[in-house]
């Protein structure tokens, strides 16, 4: 696999995604975090991440305080979703690590959701 780790179908993406490091996916993770919401806005970032790892609002901030975010800057906007700074969202990451016995698949289940995005990031 070349060093982007892209597939040619999301099943594909899956299974290669299975074979690489923890410190890979995390990596991966993290920088598409940031990447989407510069493209497609935080909301969308966060209910997507949210989806996909499994957790609630309350889950979401246990998470994002775990992995080293500031539980003070978690906010709701005026349509109730809830948001965190930009430059924090990497804290998902470590804290979903801290957080769930299957974390990895959990990390794997964003990438692979977020298949279609890769090609703009």
């Amino acid at each position: 696999m070349g060093a982007s780790g892209l597939a040619s179908t999301p099943t594909e993406y899956r299974e290669r995604l299975r074979g690489q490091t923890d410190q890979q996916l995390d990596a991966w993770a993290a920088e598409l975090l940031r990447d989407v919401a510069k493209r497609r806005g935080l909301a969308k970032v966060v209910a997507d991440f949210r989806k996909t790892a499994h957790l609630d609002e309350k889950g979401f901030r246990r998470v994002f305080a775990r992995g080293g975010g500031a539980p003070e800057t978690v906010g709701v906007d005026a349509a109730g979703n809830i948001l965190v700074p930009t430059i924090s969202l990497h804290f998902l990451v470590p804290g979903l690590r801290a957080e769930a016995t299957d974390a990895r698949d959990r990390l794997i289940s964003y990438l692979v959701a977020s298949f279609d995005e890769i090609v703009y990031v």
